[in-house]
């Protein structure tokens, strides 16, 4: 019994360092994963600095995104932080009686 109270604390720590290190970067790595994966010409994305863009090619470490017309720059592929879901319409519902 003097032996669990001994461990104890090492357990409790263990614990804690799963629940908030190891689960949130796991979380974290998810989803890059999933962005990485949506990455395609054509995607509307936001890259990590704020700029917004549609991608034009898409290459091992770099993609080319065009910002304006006839201006595009060239970015690595982990500077993606988001990608802009299509806009889908929305149905029009009639509201009369």
């Amino acid at each position: 019994m003097k032996d669990l109270g001994v461990l104890l604390p090492l357990i409790l720590i263990v614990l804690a360092f799963f629940f908030l290190v190891l689960r949130p970067a796991r979380a974290r790595q998810q989803s890059f994963l999933k962005v990485q994966s949506e990455i395609a010409p054509g995607a509307r994305i936001m890259i990590a600095s704020g700029i917004f863009g549609e991608i034009v090619s898409v290459g091992d470490e770099t993609i080319e995104l065009r910002i304006a017309p006839d201006t595009v720059i060239v970015v690595k592929r982990q500077a993606v932080a988001h990608v802009i879901p299509d806009a889908t319409p929305e149905t029009e519902t009639s509201t009369e009686d």
